[in-house]
């Protein structure tokens, strides 16, 4: 089964990076759901609030595992071709998983100002 992207369809950001994501994946590991969708987000026991966090990913075959944030962000490039590869040398460098949480929260916090929001 596959793994839900959570993510929030009004930020340019965030729906720009999922429609990558969907070229890049052809549907092999992911699904994709804007947190604006409230009755998917229920299959899953989630609410909009819950989001605010940041995106969320949820494991198709385990969906009580669950990675929120930048924490998801990393879980979704490990995923992917030559990613545990990225992900291993990111973490290895010291700071950097620091620096990669802390921004992560700067783009969330501000991701309508700095990248604009979409009205659909």
């Amino acid at each position: 089964m596959k793994y839900q992207v959570i993510y929030d369809g009004k930020c340019n950001l965030c729906s720009t990076f999922t429609e990558l994501l969907q070229q890049y994946d052809r549907g092999q590991l992911f699904d994709y759901i804007p947190m604006q969708d409230e009755s998917a987000l229920a299959k899953f026991g989630i609410v909009p609030t819950d989001c605010e966090a940041g995106m969320i990913l949820i494991d198709g075959n385990q969906p009580a595992k669950r990675w929120q944030g930048s924490e998801a962000a990393e879980e979704i490039t490990r995923l992917l071709p030559l990613g545990e590869l990225f992900i291993a040398a990111y973490r290895a460098i010291p700071g950097m998983k620091w620096l990669g949480d802390r921004s992560y929260e700067q783009i969330r916090d501000h991701r309508y100002e700095w990248f604009g929001e979409r009205k659909n």
